[in-house]
């Protein structure tokens, strides 16, 4: 059986039983056509499917895989922990050391408040905003992905700086209607915004380096126009941090800006790869918090033993001296040497990184907002795509997705990779 007949074997069963034969959507191959791999190992830079095909990763689970697959003192920490006990409902002292090595990386937060996934921590950030506030009005922009919450799942509405639209069946009209969506980057817009409704907003959620429209940056005088806004108005600026906490610097993204919001959204990184996620700010806004305050959150697996280890041995690993610089460096190699492919072929191609987080665009420049990155050719991205699949390279199987490079990937890996990338360049160089 080849690779493509046993991945398809292993979709039609799955199809069977599982909504898509997936548990998170992009995994199905929907945007890119083809049938999903099915990944059966992994170990530093590479995944292995099904079939026995490696790959050189650049998903990274999405992110969190910072260090590469099976990173020695993350997996000894994380057997340590399993022989101890799997779950308890109690607290542990592990708790308290994630939180303490947290705190001491992210000078905006003073407490933290560990759940399970990145969803659970953006709900509860903007409930937390809400609840210290008295407010209900909230701000996101197109564009940027907080997680499957009923009131961050919504798209812009008909007019300038208007509340939004459910972009999800099962999400009442009513639940959003109180989420204003403004373009990234439109310093007019999101004057107007504070103009109009300042005095209602809870808070403003935003990715400073957008993930989920694949790179994107905010630049410094948006997000500094942010944060005197929500100052000025006594709203709480809120960074979704999930994909570039611990992943873009030590400091995340705030870092990078010189920022500091009133409450960042953490997950991803922090957990190693386990299911773990957090949200913390000024002790004064935390202690809002169950069952210190009147604001309700809770979670069976909070803090679970085996996730807190995982991320613990991860953060004592990035904190070391030289990593980010090592890290960086690579990321910018790959970055470049895609660009100078591509502009070799006459491709039009943009591309941008930070630490260990980059994105392209088949686009001449880069966008700056939704609506550009949204002029990016799908056809062509997924020409691209199953040609580095073929090749045994594994970028996002989306064209809006963010990619990742590890400590683990060597610079063979990425001069493979960008001769991957050649070849399909010269394809659609000729096309054009």
């Amino acid at each position: 059986m080849n690779q493509t007949e046993r991945n398809q074997q292993l979709f039609d069963r799955a199809r069977a039983v599982i909504p898509g034969g997936v548990n998170s959507p992009v995994r199905a191959f929907k945007a890119v056509g083809g049938t999903p791999r099915f990944i059966q190992k992994a170990q530093g830079a590479y995944m292995w499917d099904a079939a026995g095909q490696r790959y050189i990763d650049y998903i990274g689970s999405w992110g969190p895989m910072i260090l590469g697959h099976g990173h020695p003192a993350v997996v000894e920490a994380v057997q340590r922990a399993v022989a101890e006990g799997f779950s308890f409902g109690a607290p542990t002292e592990r708790e308290i050391e994630l939180a303490e090595a947290i705190l001491a990386l992210m000078p905006s937060m003073e407490m933290v408040r560990l759940v399970s996934s990145g969803t659970e921590a953006a709900m509860s950030a903007l409930r937390l905003a809400r609840g210290a506030t008295g407010r209900k009005t909230i701000i996101k922009f197109e564009g940027c992905y907080h997680g499957h919450a009923d009131a961050l799942l919504v798209k812009a509405g008909s007019g300038l700086a208007t509340f939004g639209n459910p972009t999800s069946a099962g999400v009442p009209p009513e639940v959003v209607q109180h989420t204003l969506v403004l373009r990234y980057n439109d310093l007019p817009q999101l004057e107007a915004a504070f103009a109009e409704h300042g005095q209602d907003i809870a808070c403003l959620m935003i990715e400073a380096i957008a993930g989920n429209m694949n790179f994107v940056r905010a630049t410094p005088a948006f997000a500094k126009r942010c944060r005197e806004l929500c100052t000025q108005h006594g709203a709480l600026l809120i960074f979704d941090e999930v994909m570039t906490g611990f992943r873009v610097g030590l400091q995340g993204a705030q870092g990078v800006l010189g920022i500091r919001p009133d409450l960042t959204v953490l997950g991803k990184v922090i957990g190693g790869g386990m299911p773990l996620a957090a949200f913390g700010g000024p002790r004064a806004v935390m202690e809002q918090l169950a069952p210190q305050g009147p604001v309700y959150q809770a979670g069976t697996l909070s803090g679970n033993p085996v996730a807190t280890a995982c991320g613990l041995a991860t953060l004592r690993e990035i904190a070391k001296p030289g990593f980010y610089e090592a890290l960086a460096t690579k990321t910018r190699s790959l970055v470049d040497g895609l660009e100078a492919a591509a502009q070799a072929e006459g491709v039009g191609f943009s591309a941008d990184c930070e630490g260990g987080m980059f994105g392209f665009f088949l686009l001449d420049a880069l966008p700056q907002d939704y609506t550009t990155v949204m002029k990016s050719d799908g056809a062509r991205f997924n020409t691209l795509f199953h040609g580095l699949l073929d090749r045994g390279v594994y970028i996002a199987p989306a064209l809006y997705e963010a990619g990742f490079v590890s400590s683990a990937h060597s610079e063979n890996d990425i001069a493979q990779t960008v001769e991957a990338a050649r070849a399909i360049f010269k394809q659609l160089g000729r096309a054009a």
